[in-house]
């Protein structure tokens, strides 16, 4: 049995994407961006994996967004399933290493697993996007503005009407802290 790619996450993303921004991913008009461009990046007081369930029960709310850490695998790879519940496989620990992050919220420790259009990092709930602004100048009627154009971490989307941006909706809801609900989901401890 072949090895489930986290590279192939566009795959089973219907559930997770707009069907603009899956648009976007499968026709490859967005550029990928390197795995770790749409985490947020680690603070230097970060607790270590084999600490984070104890911090995150401390501290309640820690919005740093760590990396992935071997010591949480199995807990890491049923918040993979809860999040991708149509992936035929297992994640291999090299793409662990490369996508999974995690942060505290609300005691709990919390997974999210970088993708194209998959951001783990806080999103952007500014509705004046300068991306989309710049991107309708030069297409003035587009129906969607893409996700390289607004970033990847944009809340809003946008299409373009007589060469300024017009919000047509939210892509993501978001959680109390300000990351997409859907994509982090809960890592157990045992």
């Amino acid at each position: 049995m072949p090895a489930f790619r986290l590279s192939a996450i566009v795959l089973f993303v219907p559930a997770v994407l707009s069907a603009s921004m899956l648009l976007v991913a499968v026709a490859g008009i967005a550029a990928a961006a390197p795995a770790t461009a749409n985490a947020a990046p680690a603070t230097a007081n970060a607790a270590p994996a084999t600490d984070l369930h104890k911090l995150c029960r401390q501290v309640k709310n820690d919005d740093a967004v760590r990396p992935y850490s071997h010591e949480l695998y199995d807990g890491t790879v049923k918040a993979f399933k809860k999040l991708f519940p149509d992936a035929s496989g297992t994640p291999q620990e090299s793409e662990l290493q490369t996508q999974a992050n995690y942060r505290c919220m609300n005691g709990k420790v919390l997974a999210c697993f970088v993708g194209a259009n998959l951001p783990c990092a806080k999103m952007n709930g500014a509705r004046d996007n300068p991306g989309a602004d710049a991107f309708c100048k030069t297409n003035p009627n587009d129906d969607v503005v893409p996700a390289f154009a607004t970033g990847h971490d944009a809340v809003y989307s946008y299409k373009c009407r007589n060469g300024k941006a017009v919000v047509t909706g939210a892509v993501w809801a978001l959680d109390k802290r300000g990351f997409a609900k859907k994509l982090w989901a809960e890592v157990p401890q045992h």
